[in-house]
């Protein structure tokens, strides 16, 4: 068989040609909708989503906001909850803070209610992440707020044409077989003050529980008492930061925790936790952790088991 000649070309030509290919390249791309620009964030997507994997166990960090409340839930499935986001004095941190602990994307943010120690750096958040479901209680007219941060949230949440869902007692946010996310709170449609409207909920995770209470009272705690909810939990997060207003002796009783975590400011000047609080979770054998004195408390759970760490990085220091 006769050997094939091999073809030589110019230099010039080499170069036309590799002109050629890229300006194809470039056209195909622009033609499917996509910019140079949109080609490299993709590539970054692919890495940003190795990077956040979901992490062997679900994660449910009680983030130290201060004197706020804040609770990042990282589920062994891959979905990321935000329960409320602090205050307008950790805003700026909190974005930087989420996306250190591997969070790209909120698939369900809850704000408990709109007091500012609770929402203050949620309006940054929605704009900062992609968004999933977004839960708030329903306030009559008479009692919403007109507090500039209030007004933010709802400007960042039409800005990205996202839609509220109105959370109450009885609904189930997530059920997915390894996690469930139930509301038990709000339960009526008027309350004399903002904190009973926070929303509730328990997240259930193999054969463990977390109840967050947001800053819910003792009139929201009698309703799910008498409601019949499976209040029974593994952890507490109390009510309005260990106030005396909230986890009352018979919602503890309910509840039988073994672990409550307290969201509190370093000698803040409501006086929280309330000494009585303090006391009755101590007669009642819980072990009580607190952002003031512990900075971000990790819960980590397998299902079967949780453990606890403290003096994770704090967002206020």
């Amino acid at each position: 068989m006769a050997r094939r000649k091999k073809q030589t070309y110019p230099l010039w030509a080499v170069a036309a040609a590799v002109l050629i290919c890229a300006f194809a390249g470039l056209v195909s791309s622009l033609h499917n909708g996509a910019s140079p620009n949109q080609t490299a964030q993709s590539a970054q997507s692919i890495n940003s989503q190795s990077v956040s994997a979901a992490p062997a166990d679900t994660l449910v960090y009680f983030l130290d906001v201060g004197q706020g409340d804040c609770e990042l839930i990282r589920l062994k499935t891959g979905e990321n909850i935000l329960i409320d986001s602090g205050t307008g004095q950790t805003k700026k941190k909190l974005g930087d803070m989420l996306r250190t602990l591997g969070v790209q994307r909120i698939d369900y943010l809850i704000a408990t209610h709109p007091h500012e120690d609770h929402i203050g750096g949620m309006a940054q958040v929605v704009e900062e992440f992609p968004i999933g479901e977004i839960y708030m209680p329903k306030i009559p007219d008479a009692q919403v707020p007109t507090t500039q941060v209030y007004e933010n949230l709802l400007n960042a949440i039409d800005k990205k044409q996202l839609t509220i869902t109105a959370a109450r007692g009885g609904m189930t946010i997530l059920n997915s077989g390894e996690a469930k996310l139930e509301v038990f709170a709000p339960n009526s449609d008027q309350y004399s003050g903002l904190n009973s409207y926070s929303i509730v909920t328990k997240l259930t995770c193999g054969e463990k529980s977390f109840l967050f209470a947001g800053d819910a009272e003792a009139d929201s705690e009698k309703e799910m008492v008498a409601k019949g909810y499976n209040l029974k939990s593994d952890v507490l997060k109390c009510g309005h930061h260990g106030s005396s207003t909230s986890t009352t002796a018979a919602f503890l009783k309910a509840v039988q925790p073994g672990t409550a975590v307290i969201s509190c400011g370093v000698n803040n000047d409501y006086g929280h936790p309330d000494k009585h609080v303090v006391d009755r979770l101590k007669k009642a054998g819980v072990t009580i952790y607190r952002t003031d004195l512990d900075d971000t408390v990790l819960a980590r759970c397998d299902g079967r088991t949780i453990t606890f760490s403290t003096g994770e990085k704090s967002v206020i220091k």
